[in-house]
């Protein structure tokens, strides 16, 4: 049997070799690796769960997930965004077990206990009966609030830690680029269609930091749409333009496209909508957005995003993917993926858009078959002696050195973050698993700076 305990001294080891741009292959698919994550950063960090346009008006809700705790999300009454642990709080059931829909109560279907959108506990089968009221207070029983929830441009995130730091803290530079997507034009970004959901048997890792750094993926996993005249056949291309790292381990890349090759501004978008993106976006987020072909990243841990130019009947049309991989367990994931499209967007182009979606990126879409496909045989191939040695004597380290010695930051670069030259570079994930190591080892934390101090 193989010892699948978190040694620190072999943390530490990790943390060197990450310095090197050398990866440990163990850390990919260890159980005890897995229940260290779900303490120091699944337990703190601040996950997406959906988007005020999926809750139009008061009674409207949704059930997600923040991996393991089942989370209701409602807009109440009043119009708040609440989430709650979706599990009654009488026996444990789950709460409700649809996917979205629109009411002002909900019962639990164990013993029939029945709440509120606000939470609050209003009714019990049988309640004056069977209860003193003198005994049992209703209102200690209502439904458990998330420690934090918070709204960044329509879109809700949970924190299951009352001490993790705020939303906009967390995100930090990261905002600048999302900006670009969420806040370009008028009337923001609407989903369309509900969150596609399927199963792999993946790590989580693998899925986000193929979004949040490696375009040099695309040329080999994605050759198929080269051979079909989609792509360019310059190997390079997906590498034109630049990696940006950020703080708290997220990453961006913004591919500007191959030199020389005409592409349509903005993405695609319709000429119409131009003037809004002028309005609506600083100097230098204009300037990157009107030449840029791709934005795709991670916000760590494990909430991506994809703003590409993908075709649906001989046209070109952009919209924004979000990704959430909810880790199931050391070796699967379950995957959430968004369709986010611009309120301001004609129709026509946001239902040619959506079918773009679902040809590239869908369950079925060709890139994301591509993908999973990779993904599994990573997962796989982590799986055995070899590959789960800690001790290395197999010398099972992956590569990550790529631009190592090689390129120096860019200068110049228009938004905040350490940029490259180039995307063909591995620091988005030196970056990633720089700050997950800080992170398990206890040498980072996500809480408010007075927090941490104060303890």
């Amino acid at each position: 049997m193989i010892n699948t305990a978190v040694d620190p001294k072999k943390l530490e080891e990790v943390k060197e070799k990450i310095a090197q741009g050398r990866m440990p292959q163990w850390i990919l698919n260890n159980p005890a690796i897995y229940d260290l994550e779900m303490e120091k950063i699944f337990a703190h960090a601040w996950q997406f769960l959906a988007h005020e346009s999926e809750l139009p008006e008061p009674g409207c809700y949704v059930t997600r997930w923040i991996v393991h705790d089942p989370i209701l999300v409602v807009r109440t009454k009043q119009g708040q965004i609440k989430a709650f642990l979706n599990s009654c709080p009488h026996r444990g059931a789950q709460l409700c077990t649809a996917d979205f829909g629109k009411k002002n109560t909900f019962q639990c279907p164990y013993h029939g206990w029945s709440f509120n959108n606000e939470g609050s506990l209003i009714g019990m089968v049988a309640g004056d009966k069977v209860y003193d009221g003198q005994v049992m207070d209703k209102k200690e029983w209502g439904l458990r609030e998330i420690p934090q929830v918070a709204i960044y441009e329509g879109m809700i995130f949970g924190c299951l830690s009352h001490d993790t730091m705020p939303l906009e803290e967390y995100l930090g530079d990261l905002k600048w680029y999302l900006d670009i997507m969420m806040k370009r034009s008028d009337g923001g970004m609407e989903v369309r269609g509900v969150p596609q959901r399927w199963v792999l048997n993946v790590n989580w890792k693998l899925s986000s930091e193929n979004f949040g750094g490696d375009p040099y993926h695309v040329a080999t996993s994605h050759r198929s749409t080269v051979e079909l005249g989609i792509s360019p056949q310059d190997p390079l291309y997906s590498g034109y333009g630049s990696q940006v790292v950020l703080n708290n381990g997220h990453t961006v890349n913004v591919n500007m496209g191959v030199p020389g090759l005409k592409k349509p501004p903005f993405q695609g978008l319709p000429q119409e909508m131009w003037p809004m993106f002028e309005k609506n976006l600083t100097k230098e987020q204009y300037r990157i957005f009107e030449n840029c072909t791709v934005i795709v990243g991670t916000c760590f841990p494990n909430l991506s995003f994809l703003s590409p130019m993908h075709g649906a009947e001989g046209h070109l049309h952009n919209y924004v993917n979000m990704r959430v991989w909810r880790p199931i367990a050391e070796d699967q994931i379950e995957v959430w993926s968004w369709f986010f499209i611009d309120k301001a967007a004609p129709e026509e182009y946001k239902e040619q858009a959506y079918k773009g979606y679902i040809a590239s990126f869908g369950p079925s879409g060709n890139l994301e078959q591509d993908d999973a496909e990779i993904w599994t045989r990573v997962t796989n191939a982590s799986k055995g002696i070899m590959a789960r040695d800690k001790d290395l004597k197999y010398n099972n380290e992956l590569n990550y050195m790529m631009g190592i010695g090689k390129m120096e930051p860019l200068q110049d670069w228009a938004g905040p973050g350490v940029a490259y030259p180039t995307c063909y570079v591995d620091f988005g994930f030196q970056n990633q698993y720089r700050f997950w190591l800080q992170l398990l080892m206890g040498e980072a934390n996500l809480q408010a700076p007075a927090q941490a101090a104060q303890k």
